[in-house]
């Protein structure tokens, strides 16, 4: 189920928790920037195909925070299910809205549903687009897992969406990532940057530490992660965890036999462990 929550009073989150078996729960974030041109930042994973139940939950919250037909900007972070999950149906139902995104993420949805060119807005990281009220800049955040990923930066409100950087595998919901112990918050943070970057483990220090210095720079009062708890004034703590990802213990998936023994916990039938292939 999909669930709204105010964040400040012109920014709401919209939250699911994907449970992901033997790792913990994934948060999956959607975003509306109540501007004076308003805008949704991704749309949410169809977990059971378009226009099922995991679909019209996102729309029943995204309703509960905006009426669909006010929006004017749909901003996708990246191509990924879990960022682009209803957003046909939002077009259909928002017929001023604009999808804001970059060239790549536009190839990437041909391949599956294409998005309609003449509702596309292309903008390219550094570039920025005006909602009335406020500039919305966008900017490639240090880690990413697909390459056409962008984030933004909202001037009015000093918020740095940053799709799934910084995001972390949780215990369990939390409503904001102080509530989360730092031990439990640093562990969760590392794993996914593991899993979603792996790339990470081969990045030049200089490099990447140059990236993480950009979003220091930047002083975001919050930064609103696709796949963490709104996290308020944690900027350096947030960057001080990243930046241990490169030396981190690569994530290595289960095997057969991790997999067989799962599928035994899962189904409770223990003869499923002694299975051999």
């Amino acid at each position: 189920m999909v669930s709204p929550s105010s964040v400040t009073p012109d920014i709401d989150v919209l939250t699911a928790y994907f449970p992901i078996p033997g790792l913990g729960q994934l948060p999956i974030n959607a975003f509306v920037i109540k501007a004076r041109e308003p805008m949704l930042i991704d749309t949410g994973a169809p977990l059971d195909g378009e226009g099922g139940d995991a679909t019209e939950s996102f729309m029943t919250a995204l309703r509960k925070v905006i009426d669909p037909a006010d929006l004017k900007w749909i901003w996708l972070t990246h191509a990924d299910m879990d960022h682009v999950g209803s957003v046909h149906q939002i077009l259909d139902e928002a017929p001023q809205a604009r999808v804001v995104t970059t060239f790549l993420t536009v190839g990437r949805m041909s391949v599956f549903r294409p998005l309609p060119m003449d509702r596309v807005y292309l903008l390219n990281p550094g570039q920025s687009l005006d909602l009335g009220d406020r500039k919305v800049t966008s900017i490639q955040p240090p880690s990413f897992d697909a390459a056409d990923t962008a984030g933004l930066y909202d001037s009015k409100s000093r918020t740095f969406f940053s799709s799934d950087c910084f995001g972390a595998l949780l215990s369990g919901p939390a409503e904001a990532a102080a509530d989360i112990s730092a031990a439990d918050l640093e562990a969760g943070q590392l794993l996914w940057a593991t899993v979603d970057s792996p790339w990470l483990h081969k990045v030049n220090d200089a490099t990447f530490a140059a990236s993480l210095n950009q979003v220091r720079k930047m002083e975001p009062e919050m930064i609103l992660s696709s796949h963490l708890p709104p996290a308020r004034r944690m900027t350096d703590r947030l960057l001080g965890t990243l930046a241990k990802a490169p030396a981190a213990t690569p994530f290595m998936g289960p095997d057969q036999a991790a997999l067989e023994q799962m599928m035994a916990q899962l189904t409770g039938d223990a003869a499923r462990a002694a299975v051999s292939v």
